[in-house]
């Protein structure tokens, strides 16, 4: 094992462990958000209040010591409440810039699905390309633009649901969960004496983490097996809609991540199923009848994993 390859992992753990700290028995959690970031796809948590959301998206800014903003979203919130807006300068005699809350690095989308799709839509761009297009103009958010949104999965009361186009945005979505009774009372215990996370990583160690998880082998037979998944939901009983190439790519990155937390320098298909139903489920439209009948995407995904062959 390598210096770099040695030291990349320190990297790593830094990073969890200090998110552990403060997130507790969130540990799984906590490796799947750091495979997205580590990849370049954004999040959706999708949970219950209370369960830890902003805490993370908080937590692991600090622990990067990166830039963060958190957008509230509301059914009044505007794109220029997100992306800026221009101003007429009378003395310049003419408009100037003034950056909105995505000019950041780390953003928590709080509550997206309770704006509306126009402002939602806001979002497309910076998530797919890392820039916003406004008065004519381009403007980059740079190379470690990383978004995590939250919503509510059970109250849908004054909700916009999001549009499969922002879905497809999301390299995957999960959930916190409620922790065990033995670390509740942990929390409980703890929670005056954790303000803050300290930073654990500089920039250039989570740019050389994010260069081993591109470096990471992974074989042309697990390529198809990626594709062959994806192209299954296409044609899955009670699918209206399955996933796109987008969710192949973003199944090989994220794969190319776990592996690199497993001390491996090549992707096998255990890394591929684990994070599979974060990565395509929430892409897929359900049909409406299958839906009241139970059917999600996750079992859509479960099943699939079942049908095709795995690579050996």
């Amino acid at each position: 094992m390598s210096s770099d390859f040695t030291s990349v992992l320190n990297t790593y753990q830094k990073i969890k462990e200090g998110l552990e700290t403060v997130i507790t028995g969130q540990s799984n959690a906590i490796r799947i958000l750091l495979a997205a970031f580590a990849s370049g796809g954004h999040v959706l948590l999708e949970d219950l209040p209370g369960t830890g959301k902003t805490t993370l998206a908080k937590a692991l800014a600090q622990s990067l010591h990166m830039t963060f903003q958190r957008i509230q979203f509301t059914p009044d919130l505007l794109p220029s409440d997100i992306l800026g807006v221009s101003i007429f300068d009378p003395q310049a005699q003419n408009f100037c810039f003034h950056q909105g809350p995505i000019f950041t690095e780390i953003l928590l989308a709080d509550e997206i699905n309770r704006a509306s799709p126009r402002t939602q839509s806001a979002l497309l761009e910076a998530m797919g390309e890392k820039q916003i297009s406004l008065d004519g103009k381009k403007y980059e958010l740079g190379e470690a633009f990383f978004v995590i949104a939250t919503q509510n999965p059970i109250e849908f009361h004054g909700t916009y649901p999001l549009p499969e186009a922002q879905m497809d945005r999301f390299a995957m979505r999960f959930s916190l969960g409620y922790v065990s009774e033995a670390e509740e009372v942990n929390i409980l215990s703890n929670h005056q004496q954790i303000t803050e996370i300290k930073s654990c990583a500089t920039r250039e160690e989570v740019e050389q983490l994010k260069q081993a998880v591109r470096m990471v082998h992974i074989s042309e037979e697990l390529k198809h097996y990626i594709v062959a998944l994806v192209t299954a939901t296409r044609t899955a009983i009670g699918v209206q809609m399955g996933a796109s190439p987008r969710a192949s790519l973003s199944l090989m990155k994220t794969a190319q991540a776990l592996a690199l937390f497993n001390e491996m320098v090549f992707v096998t298909p255990d890394h591929i199923q684990e994070i599979a139903a974060p990565v395509i489920a929430h892409r897929l439209k359900i049909d409406t009848q299958a839906h009241f009948s139970g059917l999600t995407g996750e079992n859509v995904v479960e099943t699939i994993l079942k049908q095709v062959s795995v690579p050996v």
